[in-house]
């Protein structure tokens, strides 16, 4: 199934699941030659194309050039080579926040041929140590001021040889950036084969043991050249921001990959709260944000009081489920859509989507082009429209765990079976119902949570929310509410009746909320997922 490698070492390739265990791949629209570099295209292609000057990357209070990008990742894959014997095919893990420098440390291990592991900050050494472990990775180049966490477990480790540090702000002053200094800015990217693993990107599970996923060059280009040209519509004028970690790869596509493809501008917030982000759309004329829901409430809120997101042409939902009411409030403040879609980390990116002219509240939309999608029930067959059951696609990306038997449940048949519960329309329009754990069974009725979230949400005293299953001895389980209220709602078993006679009233009375539980904010990962399982775990 595989052709040519570059790899000298081959763990990745040797590591990759039986072939027979893949997904069908889906490849006739997406042709790349034998021979591809996926940090060549977005750097040097893009001076050779003519966009040396335009601005490729802006953080820190610095713009960076296509021309400077290029230059920078050259050197500092001299250095890594040269300096720090990096071999094709060796892991490197990369530890920062969104900035700059992170993104160069990416293009300059994958120009000399590593496959990168991007991770988060947030990360402490008892989570670093077993990716480095389940990746054997022998390099880790990391932010100066994130070096404590590194320190406390690599020095011992038997896989890492190097750990250097690299400066994230804008002063390129750490041991990485002093040995790329001197470097010419030219360098003899590695020749890999487009079907070489560039990526591995370990899964945000909230629970058990992470699962790598494996990424080739080829794949990185596909989301640009599916998503982010038919959905997005992406041209060298677009400004991008957002608040996914790069570490993960819906970030690394919309705030890396995206904009580099089609020469245009990333902004790279290392704190990417809503003020943050507003600041930087009202100074740059953002064009596309990648944020969650509950960063949009927020921005809504902002305008109100006189913010001016007007350049925004293209909000992208990510993160949660994206709520009718926060689509509804966004379109009538801007008369804009906001694109809610799928992805998930095993397919890299964006599958399902929404588009600019063809959009609706509480609908993910259709497939994007190359993948196709289907309704299964737990036995694989495909139910009737209308009727709830298992997301499965198959596409250009798909699943494939490093070395991971859980490899043989998330692919059956050639379909990549995702874990969500979703209903398919009689016009093909596919709609979340749930995750697939996530759904709700109180006294024999399914209830899908997202579904009364919505509801929740649409009354003018919830701020956020979130609802899970509670056990209850005579239901089996009832719906539990979890609410953060507006400042000037009191709390109090008014309140409460209010907003569960509100839910009885928009959708079917069984799927009220039976337990209402106040909170000041709910628990949620960087990328804005609210960590349900910790709310489950105290139901």
């Amino acid at each position: 199934m595989q052709g040519l490698t570059s790899h000298t070492d081959t763990f990745a390739r040797d590591n990759l699941p039986p072939s027979e265990q893949w997904p069908e791949f889906h490849l006739h629209s997406f042709d790349y030659p034998e021979r591809l570099n996926v940090a060549v295209e977005l750097t040097d292609r893009m001076v050779a194309e003519g966009h040396g000057d335009r601005v490729a990357l802006i953080g820190n209070g610095r713009s960076r050039t296509y021309k400077e990008l290029s230059d920078w990742t050259s050197r500092l894959a001299h250095a890594l080579v040269s300096d720090l014997n990096l071999q094709p095919g060796n892991r490197v893990l990369i530890r920062s926040a969104n900035n700059p420098a992170m993104v160069a440390c990416w293009l300059a291990a994958t120009k000399a041929g590593a496959v990168v592991v991007n991770t988060m900050p947030m990360l402490r050494a008892a989570e670093l140590e077993p990716i480095v472990n389940m990746a054997e990775i022998s390099h880790v180049l990391c932010d100066t001021r994130l070096m404590d966490e590194v320190t406390a477990f690599a020095p011992a480790n038997e896989f890492v040889n190097y750990v250097v540090g690299f400066d994230g702000t804008s002063n390129h002053d750490a041991e990485l950036d002093r040995l790329a200094l001197e470097k010419p800015v030219k360098f003899k990217s590695v020749q890999t084969c487009r079907d070489d693993v560039a990526l591995l990107g370990f899964t945000s599970g909230t629970t058990g043991k992470p699962k790598a996923t494996m990424h080739f060059h080829r794949d990185l280009l596909i989301i640009a050249d599916g998503y982010a040209k038919e959905v997005l519509g992406v041209t060298p004028e677009d400004v991008f921001v957002g608040s996914p970690p790069l570490a993960f790869t819906f970030g690394l596509g919309g705030l890396a990959v995206f904009p580099l493809r089609f020469g245009a501008t990333a902004t790279l917030l290392e704190t990417a709260s809503p003020p943050n982000m507003i600041e930087i759309i009202e100074k740059y004329r953002a064009t596309i944000c990648f944020t969650a829901p509950t960063a949009y409430r927020a921005m809504l809120a902002a305008m109100e009081e006189g913010a001016d997101l007007s350049s925004l042409r293209a909000a992208v939902s990510a993160g949660e489920t994206l709520p009718a009411p926060v689509y509804n409030d966004w379109m009538e403040k801007t008369g804009k859509p906001m694109l809610d879609g799928i992805g998930a980390t095993e397919l890299l990116h964006i599958f399902i989507s929404n588009r600019l002219d063809d959009h609706r509240p509480a609908c993910t939309g259709k497939p994007v082009s190359g993948y196709e999608a289907k309704i299964i029930d737990d036995e694989g067959n495909t139910v009737p429209a209308g009727v709830v059951g298992r997301l499965a696609v198959r596409g250009p990306t798909g699943c494939r765990y490093l070395a991971d038997e859980r490899q043989l449940n998330y692919v059956r048949d050639g379909w990549n079976i995702t874990g969500d519960s979703f209903v398919q329309d009689e016009d093909g329009y596919l709609k979340f119902a749930a995750r697939n754990d996530d759904m709700i069974i109180s006294g024999g009725y399914n209830i899908a949570g997202p579904e009364v979230e919505a509801a929740l949400l649409a009354h003018e005293y919830v701020a956020e929310c979130a609802v899970v299953a509670a056990p209850d001895e005579e239901r089996g389980a009832v719906v539990q509410a979890h609410i953060v209220l507006k400042d000037s709602i009191v709390r109090s078993d008014k309140t409460t009746s209010e907003l569960q006679g509100h839910v009885k009233a928009v959708i079917a009375p069984y799927k009220y909320p039976r337990s209402v539980v106040y909170c000041d904010a709910l628990p949620k990962t960087q990328t804005g997922k609210i960590q349900r399982y910790l709310l489950k775990q105290n139901a």
